[in-house]
């Protein structure tokens, strides 16, 4: 007994099947309201044939079937209302199940995860990761250091060999203007290439003494 209790329990735990029966129990009224419904109607029209028949017992009759199936029909709409109130009860409580039992799920694969990943273990991974880290630096300085030959040279002294290069060039510089100064760009006038032109101003001095010769001659 106390296992058909429990089992029985535990088997309405689950709102789905409760669902599904409330649903069909909801199809079944609707199918009764619908057959009552047109009885009802049948009913108004016997009375109606009745009444002109002159029969208004029978008619009579007809109209209190009818009120009885409309009462029928108040309460499958009664009972039709109770059931889709149970039913979104249901389904919101469903909802609400499958939420926790989705929060809880997660919070168990969080825990899970979280055991996992230790602290510890994390410190010891990162720890692994800065020696790798250090160890393919001192790698790759040791694969670019200088080998053979190019290992013996001073830095230093390449560094003032070079200095000394550099103030040769310098005072080279300084010094080009003084020892060059004839190759120094000289500005040409674009009007200096007509200086070779200046006997023109003879020619100028001849016709004058040309025109004052023919004065001359004409005040004789």
């Amino acid at each position: 007994m106390f296992k058909r209790v429990f089992g029985k329990a535990k088997q309405e735990a689950n709102p789905l099947p409760t669902i599904h029966k409330l649903n069909d129990t909801l199809e079944m009224l609707e199918k009764k309201e619908k057959v009552l419904v047109k009885k009802a109607a049948q009913e108004v029209e016997k009375a109606k044939q009745f009444t002109q028949a002159k029969n208004r017992n029978a008619a009579i009759k007809c109209l209190k079937r009818k009120r009885l199936y409309e009462q029928q029909i108040e309460q499958l709409g009664n009972f039709q209302l109770r059931i889709h109130d149970q039913m979104i009860m249901l389904e919101g409580a469903n909802a609400t199940t499958e939420t926790v039992d989705a929060l809880r799920s997660g919070t168990a694969v969080m825990k899970a995860m979280n055991k996992a990943t230790k602290i510890d273990d994390l410190e010891k991974t990162m720890d692994e990761i800065n020696d790798q880290t250090e160890s393919m630096k001192q790698i790759q300085d040791a694969l670019s250091a200088p080998i053979g030959a190019a290992a013996d040279f001073d830095e230093d002294e390449l560094e003032a060999e070079l200095e000394e290069l550099e103030g040769a060039e310098l005072e080279e510089e300084l010094l080009q203007p003084a020892t060059s100064a004839p190759a120094a760009p000289v500005y040409v006038n674009p009007e200096a290439g007509r200086q070779p032109a200046r006997p023109a101003p003879q020619r100028n001095n001849r016709e004058e003494d040309e025109l004052a010769a023919l004065q001359a001659e004409m005040a004789l």
